[in-house]
């Protein structure tokens, strides 16, 4: 109703304003939520006032309690019985200085006096032999006695450790705190030891000993806070400083921390340690205790005098700790983890405790302390397995955490990139930041060497051997059933995860010195790779058998799931689609270059041979342990075999025959491919990383000195290469991914083709590299900067005199823009234009000619090495030229430009310098390729049997340029460092890391700046060196006469029944093959046929028909054409005339492709 509401009459009599049912409830509940509320107030207040007077009363009555203290020991003259200590001394001092005992009043004078006065009584009582006076008689007098006694024996207990911590806080300002600290320590020494409890008899011994033993047991518990503050004690050691020592004297300090390291150890000798099982262990366990809070300090023994560590180091201390841990390892590490937060040290900020609880119990294990390395290398009776498995425990616990903070970093790092343009001047404060965690990496990683000592290993090792042999078990504790012997797969699980560890904290440098150890240790390797050939070669009648009592646990191994899908095709398509988001229609590819030959019949056997079944999944379902072992195996030989020589390799076949090697690249070519095909999940990057380090040393050696056979790196892709259009597209995207640092492209299904793609046979990555280019073209097209063909050509004249110089003045600046089309002019040598219109062929000749000048050594850019091949490399002194850098990064350009046209040029690269291009490392193995004479001469060093001083080396390299030597030193002060016997190897790797990678950079920068202004790094990486000269240069130095006869074209009236054509190819038949390359250069200007074929060749290789009328009465004379052949290099056209003999043809042809004149001869 619009109007206004009539007023409602209640005939109950109520008020108009009567409220509803449900309002009236709720405002109940409002007001009993309000009644309850007060109450909860007025209770809170009550407490409050409670607390707060039972404070003032308790404070008053400790204060009068103190002075009444202080006057009835000041004025006390009588004899201080036992009795009178424990009632009168003991009971009101206990009051009042345990409360409120802050460190703010524990400071106060008074309190320091009264603990002084306290301590001090105490210890004279403890020093007599009267029982009545001696304070400890009271633990073996009567029940009550026993009571009091060790309740306040507890109490000055708690009371002692408290001091202590309270002086760890002040260590570097503590006066008088110190004595005090001392006569606690001293006095809680006395109380857990009843051998120095005077006048206890034989009689008596065994009710002290209990009475201590129930104190040490206090100890050892949480309750005490013992671990805590003794903990915090030896972290504050470093704030030692030679002010604090004008305070408090060195042995006085010492004697402080030693009764400290005392009491820490005291609750291990009263443990069973070969009885120890989970029944027994609780919270309050002081081994559980001493891990959690000792073993955790940073640099534990860095702290401590070297004397005192033996103690640490004891089979009594560490073998309860490894037990505990093991049995506890949950509690045990989750009470670590609370400590990052409870803790404010700097180290526990970056390496967490679990970290620190690792290098401490190897440094303790081995013998190691302040930096020192024992030659002992591990303990004497140490037990080797619960060692080696506490390490493994606390080293993947240490990874786990070491995870998330990368994680957790690099998410704040892209927070802080994508915040991005601030001008704070916050960079001195990141630098100090990040120089600060670096010496603190560095003096973390320094506890890890006794790990990286060879006797370390080969401790270990012997242990399983003994192990292996002996028939007798020692007993072990039911609960750790593992443990009864070590074996080679628990080695190896202890050094992979060290190395994830290494790899972790330091990528580049850290896990180095282990490396060296695992490679050089004799034998190692070879072990490792025994157990790898039993699990993954075992239906193979020639492995060796390698006897292990892990063997029988991993058959279920060798019998790996059945393969996922076969389907490649879709599965590639499939992925492409993920990364470019295209629908199944979009991606369909119709293109017959996506097309691919299936392997022969006879070839299968061959490929299956090589495509080793374990590894079809990659690393899922790997046992962890054979995990391990793969893990660690493929790192230490990628270490090795960067330092393996070829006669090492190939002659010795050390530590490997060939055939082994045979293996282990097919090994690692599976576990790859499939690794990669099928995803690996972020827990396998460490075992796929190594792998792929090692796949690509060992595909790179046999790209330069074959060992394996060619099926070898197919044999994975045999049934699922994706076709080339589809593998094109996804190497782009993912390419593209990858330029943005997407690290989830990086590892994935379509990363095979970046990261192996000799998986393809060389022919489709040509392919492919032709349809990278197409799609390049295309996307360019697209925007614009190509419109019709001829449009925004670059038009230049050049002199045919002075290619280099004229080309590099007009093309150089263009960087990108020469992917365009170039107009070419030529001028002769006498000054005149050169006839002619240029449709590709002149542009062709332009760069093919060009490139012969510039890179004839005589130009002064490149010289030739000294192998048999004569391999082009650049000339140390092109430094020195004018503009040397910017020509080689010009001829970079024109290289980049040929591969992009797809022209053929005559030279071939060194392997060293196309390595470099393609952005990989040089190790001593490929110096051979650039200078045999010096891997000769350095191997000599290598091998020499004598004093290697003899031979008057030092850590230098001679180098001449323009009549004027240049010394450069290999390391810092190398002039005055000589090659010995000792650093013979480090000498080797520098002269030879100096050759391969140092002294080339410069010039292969300049030439990859230009090369990749064109063509883009990743489409390079699709090839080996080899491959690369192959696709810059062509296929052989020889034409396939039938191929090139199947794909030629004639006009003009010409054909293949046609008489001179018939003599035409009986003439070239019979050429020599360099006289067949020049026929080619001529009608091309290419002197090498396309990689793929003359079919290939566009435009198609085409024979003109010259029609030339000869009398015929002079054809009976003898006489034939005299008109000489002619091309047009625009066409690919030879202009052939109507010859009538094989001779005249022969004759004229030879003189047209010898005259190098161009047009002048039509």
């Amino acid at each position: 109703m619009d109007g206004t509401r009539k007023q409602q009459v209640s005939l109950r009599g109520a008020s108009a304003k009567e409220i509803t049912r449900d309002v009236l409830l709720e405002k109940v509940n409002r007001e009993r939520e309000l009644r309850n509320h007060a109450k909860r107030a007025a209770a809170a207040a009550l407490l409050i006032q409670r607390v707060w007077r039972r404070f003032k009363v308790t404070k008053m009555v400790a204060l009068q309690l103190q002075q009444e203290w202080e006057k009835l020991v000041n004025n006390y003259t009588a004899a201080r019985t036992a009795i009178w200590i424990s009632n009168n001394l003991l009971r009101p001092f206990l009051f009042f200085i345990t409360r409120f005992s802050t460190w703010l009043q524990i400071a106060q004078s008074k309190k320091i006096h009264s603990m002084k006065i306290c301590f001090t009584i105490l210890l004279e009582s403890m020093n007599s032999s009267d029982s009545k006076q001696n304070f400890c008689f009271l633990a073996i007098g009567t029940p009550e006695e026993r009571r009091i006694w060790i309740y306040q024996a507890r109490r000055l207990t708690s009371l002692g450790f408290s001091i202590l911590s309270e002086f760890s806080e002040c260590i570097s300002g503590a006066q008088n705190l110190n004595i005090v600290t001392s006569l606690a320590m001293r006095l809680l020494v006395i109380f857990t030891d009843p051998k120095g409890w005077k006048g206890i008899v034989d009689d008596n011994r065994q009710d002290a000993d209990l009475a201590a033993k129930d104190l040490i047991q206090f100890i050892g518990s949480n309750k005490s806070g013992s671990y805590v503050s003794i903990a915090r004690y030896i972290s504050a050691l470093d704030n030692y400083s030679c002010q604090t020592k004008s305070i408090i004297p060195a042995d006085e300090l010492f004697f402080i921390t030693a009764s400290a390291i005392t009491l820490a150890v005291h609750p291990f000798y009263l443990m069973n340690i070969d009885v120890i099982g989970p029944d027994m262990l609780d919270d309050n366990h002081a081994a559980k205790q001493y891990i959690v809070y000792l073993l955790t300090i940073p640099s534990l023994l860095q702290h401590l005098p070297s004397v005192l560590q033996p103690a640490l180091r004891h089979k009594s201390i560490l073998f309860p700790c490894f037990k505990t841990l093991l049995i506890l390892k949950e509690k045990v590490l989750m009470e670590m983890s609370e400590l990052v937060q409870s803790d404010n040290l700097v180290a526990f900020r970056e390496i967490p405790p679990v970290g620190w609880a690792l290098t401490n119990i190897i440094c303790l294990a081995t013998g190691n302390g302040n930096g020192s390395v024992n030659a002992r290398s591990l303990n004497q009776g140490l037990d080797y397995a619960l060692y080696v498995h506490v390490v493994i425990t606390l080293a993947e616990s240490l990874l786990a955490h070491l995870d998330n903070i990368g994680w957790m970093r690099k998410k704040r790092k892209t927070v802080q990139t994508d915040a991005g343009t601030s001008t704070d001047p916050v960079g001195t404060v990141m630098y100090d930041g990040e120089a600060t965690y670096e010496s603190l990496i560095m003096s973390y990683m320094d506890q890890f060497r006794p790990v990286t000592q060879p006797s370390h290993l080969t401790n270990l090792l012997a242990s399983i051997n003994r192990d292996g042999t002996n028939k007798v078990e020692t007993p072990q504790s039911n609960c750790l059933p593992c443990l009864k012997k070590l074996d080679l797969f628990d080695v190896a699980l202890f050094y992979s995860n060290l190395l994830r560890v290494f790899s972790t904290l330091s990528p580049i440098r850290g896990s180095l010195p282990v490396l060296n150890m695992l490679s050089f240790t004799p034998g190692f390797i070879l072990q490792l790779w025994e157990v790898l050939e039993v699990s993954l070669f075992s239906g193979d009648k020639h492995i060796s058998v390698y006897h292990t009592s892990g063997n029988a646990k991993h058959k279920t191994f060798e019998k790996m799931q059945k393969q996922i899908s076969k389907d490649g095709g879709n599965r590639w398509v499939n992925v492409l689609q993920k990364f470019t988001g295209k629908s199944q229609a979009a991606s369909d590819v119709t293109d017959p270059v996506g097309s691919y030959s299936e392997p022969s019949r006879e070839n299968e056997d061959s490929l299956e041979l090589w495509d080793v079944e374990p590894m079809r999944h990659g690393p899922q379902g790997i046992p962890k342990d054979v995990f391990s072992v793969l893990h660690l195996f493929c790192a230490t030989y990628s270490h090795l075999l960067s330092v393996l020589d070829d006669i090492e390799f190939y002659e010795k076949q050390v530590p490997f025959r060939l055939e082994q090697q045979r293996r282990i690249a097919s090994m690692l070519n599976t576990l790859v491919y499939n690794g990669l095909s099928h995803g690996s999940g972020s827990h396998n990057k460490p075992l796929m990383d190594c792998a792929i380090r090692c796949l690509h040393l060992m595909y790179e050696r046999d790209c330069r000195h074959s060992f394996c056979p060619p099926d070898l790196w197919l044999a994975p892709a045999r049934k699922s290469r994706p076709p080339i259009a589809v593998a094109a597209r996804t190497h782009e995207v993912l390419s593209a991914n990858l330029r943005f640092d997407d690290s989830s492209a990086a590892l994935s299904a379509g990363s095979v083709i970046i990261i192996t793609p000799h998986v393809f046979p060389f022919e489709e990555r040509v392919e492919m590299f032709r349809e990278l280019i197409k799609m390049d073209k295309a996307s360019r097209k697209m925007a614009g900067e190509i419109s019709e063909p001829g449009s925004r050509a670059i038009e230049i004249v050049v002199c045919r005199g002075h290619i280099v110089e004229d080309g590099f003045r007009q093309l150089n600046s263009l960087g990108s823009r020469l992917k365009s089309s170039i107009h070419v002019s030529f001028v002769s040598e006498c000054g005149l234009p050169e006839a002619g219109l240029d449709y590709g062929g002149l542009s062709k000749e332009f760069l093919t000619d060009l490139s012969k000048a510039a890179f004839a050594p005589e130009y002064g850019l490149f010289s030739q090495t000294s192998t048999s091949d004569r391999l082009l490399i650049p000339t140390a002194s092109a430094r020195y030229l004018d503009n040397g850098l910017q020509m080689i990064e010009f001829l970079g350009r024109i290289v980049g430009k040929a591969l992009y046209e797809g022209i053929l040029l005559d030279y071939s690269f060194s392997h060293v310098f196309v390595q470099k291009l393609l952005g990989r490392y040089s190790f001593l193995d490929e110096l051979s390729t650039l200078d045999p004479e010096i891997y000769r001469n350095l191997l000599y060093v290598k091998n020499y049997e004598g004093d290697v001083k003899e031979l008057c080396l030092d850590f230098t390299v001679t180098e001449e340029s323009f009549g004027k030597r240049h010394v450069i030193e290999l390391k810092s002060g190398g002039k005055d460092i000589s090659v010995t016997n000792e650093n013979k190897l480090q000498y080797i790797h520098a002269m030879a890391d100096y050759k391969l990678n140092i002294q080339i950079l410069p010039f292969s920068n300049a030439f990859y700046r230009g090369l990749t202004d064109l063509i883009s790094p990743s489409w390079l990486k699709l090839f080996n060196a080899s491959e690369f000269n192959q696709l810059l240069s062509g296929g052989n130095y020889d034409i396939d006469i039938d191929d090139l006869k199947n794909n030629t074209r004639y006009t003009g009236g010409y054909n293949e029944r046609s008489k001179t054509i018939k003599i035409f190819w009986e003439v070239v038949k019979g050429f020599k093959p360099d006289e067949r390359c020049m026929l080619l250069k001529f009608v091309t200007s290419c002197s090498r046929a396309p990689l793929l074929g003359f079919k290939y060749l566009q435009p198609a290789f085409t024979i003109h028909k010259v029609a030339c009328d000869v009398p015929l009465w002079t054809t009976f004379g003898g006489q034939d054409v005299d008109r000489l052949p002619s091309a047009s290099t625009c066409y690919n056209t030879l202009k052939l005339p109507t010859y009538k003999r094989p001779g005249t043809l022969r004759t004229k042809l030879l003189y047209a492709i010898t005259s190098n004149a161009g047009f002048e001869l039509s």
